[in-house]
């Protein structure tokens, strides 16, 4: 029997290491096989006199000149040296990969290869030891979309779903094209965003700490200035307004404590917005909740429109790509309502899944949830009723993720422009209702004279 050190990592993906006693190699690695382990490396183990010897000199090497002992080797706590077990990834450098691995595999080439050579240049800790881990996964038989399923914190339901689907109808390249070109289009909406509201957040915080100061320390010094000059005489309603508003921020919002030292605190008001969003956050994890709240995104006012095209792109593009990938309609539309991200979508697809299961069209469910406009319905209807529901929900994607786009900039570039208007709208309210007291004492003077 020959001894075998090891290196393998467990369902969890957490390395292990050791040594067993096996008469072959081949036999060590059936053996872990069966431990539930995947082996990353099986090598013999070195003889011991070798071993003694090799320690030996290696204490020579390192110890005094007097023949103290050698240095001996600490090693570091797991916990310190072991990568995550489900790192968070950001959606940038996940986008890169999956683009990457897509190109790859349309390239021809295999699945476990491409992630290979992607694991060998990828710089990214967390990301390089989830494509590590799905290696190991798939050289243990398991298949790609279950090895997606053990880092939840990096690919969403939709990410999962849709390989799954591609690895069902054998269009996996198909799909990973797709979601990248989705992730993309994500990232790049979400950069247009960004870079539109940097200015306009330059101008909310200094806007904001100029007002705050004049609200604070302006407004009630000329409180007492009119009070004197108008001698109990009453002000105006609209500077008795913003006068108490100050008041109402000095009092409620802004707190200073005499043993802060003139240090504030944020009083009892700022705290009912922060509980608010607490609120809003718990509630969204409730089956309930969570349906109220999306039915809200969906009739907001400015963002209701831009929200429901989205919702109708993902439908029909993750419909038509598992559709025209052979899927079977059912199993399609459970996956779609798995990754609808919209839990009103999510029922209106419910509706549909039973709909078709009893033999009946699409379209009518659709129209019945009044989530999908007429439009969408009448192309689905044709598309259902011609045999080519595949090529027709690609072009209703196709011509809402144009309107998406069109939808973004539109909102983007109006909105610098509306929050510049609306601090204007603040400063000069403020201004007027300071100058309203000392116009009524120059017509008092006026009138006098």
């Amino acid at each position: 029997m020959a001894k075998f050190d090891y290196i393998a990592l467990d369902s969890k993906g957490q390395e292990q290491k050791g040594s067993m006693d096996a008469p072959s190699q081949k036999e060590a690695l059936t053996r872990l096989g069966q431990m539930g382990l995947h082996p990353t490396s099986v090598e013999a183990a070195a003889a011991p006199a070798k071993a003694k010897g090799k320690s030996k000199g290696k204490a020579k090497a390192s110890g005094s000149k007097k023949g103290g002992k050698g240095s001996i080797e600490i090693p570091l706590p797991k916990w310190l040296t072991a990568p995550p077990k489900n790192p968070k990834v950001k959606a940038k450098v996940l986008t890169t990969f999956t683009r990457q691995l897509a190109t790859l595999v349309d390239a021809g080439l295999p699945l476990l290869r491409g992630l290979r050579v992607l694991g060998k240049q990828e710089k990214h800790k967390g990301l390089k030891a989830i494509i590590e881990g799905l290696a190991v996964s798939i050289e243990g038989g398991s298949t790609f979309s279950e090895g997606l399923a053990q880092y939840t914190k990096a690919f969403n339901k939709l990410y999962i779903n849709m390989v799954k689907a591609g690895e069902l109808g054998g269009v996996l390249e198909v799909v990973l094209n797709r979601l990248s070109e989705f992730m993309e289009k994500a990232e790049k909406i979400k950069g247009k965003v960004i870079a539109a509201m940097f200015y306009p957040a330059a101008v909310m915080v200094v806007a904001g700490a100029i007002l705050l100061l004049l609200m604070i320390v302006v407004v009630p010094k000329f409180k007492q200035i009119f009070a004197d000059m108008l001698e109990g005489k009453p002000l105006p309603g609209f500077t008795q307004f913003v006068m108490g508003i100050s008041d109402y921020i000095k009092d409620k919002t802004i707190i200073f404590p005499e043993w802060a030292g003139g240090w504030f605190f944020p009083g009892p008001a700022v705290w009912y917005p922060i509980a608010f969003v607490i609120c809003l956050k718990i509630l969204a994890r409730t089956k309930w909740g969570s349906y109220w709240l999306d039915f809200a995104k969906l009739k907001a006012p400015v963002i209701g429109p831009l929200v429901s095209k989205v919702a109708i792109s993902r439908f029909t593009r993750t419909l038509g790509t598992l559709v025209s990938s052979g899927v079977p309609i059912l199993q399609s539309l459970t996956i779609v309502r798995e990754t609808a991200g919209n839990q009103v979508v999510s029922r209106a697809v419910s509706a549909v899944h039973e709909s078709v299961k009893e033999g009946e069209t699409i379209t009518v469910p659709l129209e019945q949830s009044r989530v999908f406009p007429p439009m969408v319905i009448s192309m689905i209807d044709v598309g259902e009723q011609t045999g080519a529901l595949p090529e027709m929900l690609m072009r209703i994607a196709d011509n809402y993720d144009e309107e998406v786009d069109n939808a973004v900039a539109a909102l983007t570039s109006l909105l610098e422009p509306i929050m510049i208007v609306f601090l204007a709208i603040i400063v000069g309210s403020i201004v007027i209702a300071l100058f309203l007291p000392l116009i009524a004492l120059i017509d008092q003077l006026g009138g006098a004279g």
